[in-house]
C-alpha cells in the first residue's frame, strides 16, 4: 500500500517550517548575539549595504517593534508587500501567466533596482 503525498502540500509544509525556523533564530537579538552574520560589505569598506540593519529589522517586526524596524531598514518595510507579491506570482506561475510577467517585467525590476540604488547612496551620505 503506497501513500501517495501531494506536492503542493509538501511545499506549504517546508515553508512553513522554514518560517518557523527564521522566527526563532530572529527571537534573539542580532545586536548581541556571536551566531548572527555580519555584513561583509560594511566590514570591507566601512559603508552601510542596502541590506544592514535587515537583521535587527526582522527581530524588531517579530518583537511587535515596527519604530525601530523603520530605523533599521526602512527600505525591508517597504519591500516587504512587493516581496511577498513576488513570492505569491512564483506560486501562481503557471495558472496567471499574465500576473506572474507583468510583476516580473523590466519596469518593476529597473524601478526596484533604482529605489535600492539610491537607497544606498543617501543613507551614506546622511
Amino acid at each position: 500500500m503506497a501513500v501517495k503525498i501531494d506536492r503542493r502540500l509538501l511545499i506549504v509544509a517546508g515553508v512553513a517550517l522554514l518560517l518557523a525556523a527564521i522566527c526563532v533564530y530572529f527571537y534573539f537579538d542580532p545586536s548581541g548575539n556571536r551566531f548572527f552574520p555580519r555584513c561583509p560589505f560594511l566590514a570591507a569598506t566601512g559603508y552601510l549595504c542596502p541590506g544592514c540593519g535587515s537583521q535587527r529589522a526582522i527581530h524588531a517586526l517579530l518583537h511587535g517593534d515596527i519604530a525601530s524596524a523603520w530605523h533599521y531598514n526602512c527600505m525591508l518595510l517597504l519591500f516587504a508587500p512587493l516581496i511577498v507579491l513576488l513570492l505569491y506570482s512564483e506560486c501562481v506561475r503557471t495558472s496567471c501567466p499574465r500576473y506572474y510577467s507583468r510583476i516580473n517585467s523590466a519596469p518593476v525590476i529597473w524601478g526596484c533596482f533604482i529605489v535600492l540604488t539610491l537607497w544606498w547612496i543617501l543613507r551614506n551620505i546622511f
